[in-house]
């Protein structure tokens, strides 16, 4: 079994700051690449950023130079540092990974349970 927990979520003022944390644990042999997604009412889920197992990120034109997305491989983690925060960036963040759970086991993907950004005006 393969698990991710998000934290990190809140509500805050247009212009401030946040980060998500994310945790992957579990029957993990290695995981490639890593990404934020998030999720606002009405809409269809879409990527916020992603990067890889070698640090190669790439984001939505909406987020760029306001959003950084790290990780930390020995601890299985990513995280979203958010600044400069908009109404619009209101949404359910998720974390997913791309993973292998054995040394010739195939990749797949996995979900975290979302997280709850709310920026207010």
């Amino acid at each position: 079994q393969v698990q991710l927990v998000e934290s990190g979520g809140g509500l805050v003022q247009a212009g401030e700051s946040l980060r998500l944390s994310c945790a992957a644990s579990g029957s993990i042999f290695r995981i490639h690449a890593m990404a934020w997604y998030r999720q606002a009412p009405g809409k269809q889920r879409e990527l916020v950023a992603d990067i890889t197992s070698g640090g190669i990120t790439n984001y939505a034109d909406s987020v760029k130079g306001r959003f950084t997305i790290s990780r930390d491989n020995a601890k299985n983690t990513v995280d979203l540092q958010m600044n400069s925060l908009k109404p619009e960036d209101t949404a359910v963040y998720y974390c997913n990974a791309e993973l292998s759970t054995s040394m010739f086991g195939i990749r797949r993907t996995y979900w975290g349970q979302g997280t709850q950004v709310t920026v207010s005006s």
